[in-house]
C-alpha cells in the first residue's frame, strides 16, 4: 500500500496573550438535578473491555473489544451478538461504519486502521506510516475519507480510504497527545491536546495546524462536540469543567461540572437538540449529565449502574439515544427525553 507521508507542515501556534482572552468566564455548578434519561444495559459475554459503539443505518451496533482482540456486533431488538476476530495485537481503540456498511476500526497496537466486510468477516489492513504507531480516534469527513488521531504518536491524520495514503501533521509540543476529534461545517478539523491545555484546528487542504491555548494551563480537555454553529465544546478532564470556544471570536465559557472539579468529565455525545451529553467518571457509579447548549444550563443527571468508565458515546437519531460502552464489560444505551 502506498503511503503518501507529510513529514513536514508549517505549524501555527495562536497563543492567547491578551489578558481578557486568557480568562474565561466560569459559570458555577449546578444546583440538584432530576433524572431523565433510561438507561438499558447489554452485558457482552466475552468480557475483553466493550467499548465504543457506533449504530449503522440497519439498527445493528458495532463495538470494539479492545482487550479482547475483536470486534462485536448487537442486535438491540433480538439481543443477539455476534463476535469479529481482528488480527493479533491490534487492539481495536475506535470504529465506525460507513454507508456501505464496511466497519473502519483502529488497530491500536499494531499501527493500522482495518475495514471489516461483515458480510464474510474479511478485513482489509491499511498500514501506518513510520511515524505513527497508535491510531486511535476515528471520524468520517464529508467526502467519506477518515481523519484521525495517534495519541502517543503526537500526529493527527488523514487517511484516503481509496488509495490508502495518509497525510498528517504533528502537534507543535511532545506530549501534547491528540485525542478526541470533530469536523465543523466548513470542513476544518478539530482535536483536543490531552496531554496541554490546547485544542488544534488542522486546514484539510494545507495541513496547517493551529494550537489554541485554554485559559488555565491546568486544563486537559479530553473530548469535544462541535454545535450546529460551529462553536467548539468540550471537556476539561482535570479540572471538571464544560468549556465552549467560539472561534470567531477567540472567547472562552466554562461550566463547572455538577459534580464538581473531581467528576473527570470523559465520553460526550450531541444531540439532535443542541444537548451535550457527558459522562462523568470521576465519581462511581459514573454520571450521566445532559447540558442544553442553547440554555446554558444542566438539566438532569442519571446514574449509570453498570458503574464506570464510560470513555466514548455515540447520538443515534432514530432511536434518539446515546450508546456508550462500560469498562465492566457493558454496552449500554440512554433513550433520552
Amino acid at each position: 500500500m502506498h503511503l503518501q507521508r507529510l513529514a513536514t507542515v508549517t505549524i501555527w501556534v495562536c497563543s492567547l496573550f491578551t489578558a481578557h482572552l486568557l480568562a474565561a468566564e466560569t459559570k458555577p455548578a449546578a444546583t440538584e438535578l432530576p433524572a431523565k434519561v433510561s438507561i438499558q444495559n447489554w452485558q457482552i459475554e466475552w468480557g475483553g473491555r466493550p467499548r465504543d459503539p457506533f449504530v449503522a443505518s440497519s439498527g445493528d451496533v458495532w463495538f470494539c473489544g479492545q482487550a479482547g482482540n475483536y470486534i462485536g456486533r448487537l442486535d438491540p431488538n433480538t439481543n443477539k451478538l455476534t463476535q469479529f476476530k481482528v488480527p493479533d495485537g491490534s487492539h481495536p481503540h475506535n470504529l465506525i461504519v460507513d454507508n456501505q456498511g464496511m466497519v473502519w476500526y483502529a488497530g491500536n497496537q499494531n499501527a493500522h486502521i482495518g475495514r471489516l466486510d461483515p458480510s464474510d468477516g474479511s478485513i482489509q489492513q491499511f498500514p501506518m506510516p513510520e511515524a505513527i504507531s497508535d491510531p486511535h480516534t476515528l471520524v468520517f469527513d464529508q467526502q467519506g475519507n477518515i481523519w484521525f488521531t495517534a495519541q502517543h504518536s503526537n500526529t493527527i491524520a488523514k487517511l484516503d480510504i481509496k488509495t490508502g495514503d495518509i497525510k498528517y501533521v504533528k502537534a507543535s509540543e511532545s506530549g501534547s497527545r491528540p485525542y478526541g476529534i470533530k469536523i465543523d461545517s466548513n470542513h476544518q478539523v478539530w482535536s483536543v491536546l490531552v496531554g496541554t491545555n490546547k485544542l488544534a484546528k488542522v486546514d484539510p487542504n494545507t495541513m496547517a495546524i493551529t494550537e489554541y491555548v485554554l485559559p488555565n494551563d491546568k486544563s486537559r480537555p479530553r473530548r469535544l462536540e462541535i454545535t450546529a454553529d460551529d462553536n467548539i465544546w468540550y471537556v476539561d478532564y482535570a479540572l471538571g469543567t464544560l468549556g465552549r470556544f467560539d472561534p470567531k471570536t477567540a472567547a472562552f465559557t466554562e461550566w463547572l461540572m455538577p459534580s464538581g472539579k473531581s467528576s473527570h468529565p470523559y465520553g460526550t455525545a450531541l444531540d439532535n437538540q443542541g444537548r451535550i451529553w457527558i459522562a462523568e467518571v470521576g465519581v462511581y457509579p459514573n454520571q450521566f449529565v445532559g447540558f442544553d447548549t442553547k440554555l446554558e444550563k444542566f438539566i438532569s443527571t442519571d446514574t449509570i449502574t453498570a458503574g464506570g468508565s464510560v470513555r466514548h458515546m455515540m447520538f443515534d437519531a432514530p432511536s434518539n439515544s446515546v450508546w456508550f460502552g462500560v469498562d465492566t464489560g457493558v454496552i449500554a444505551r440512554g433513550t433520552l427525553p
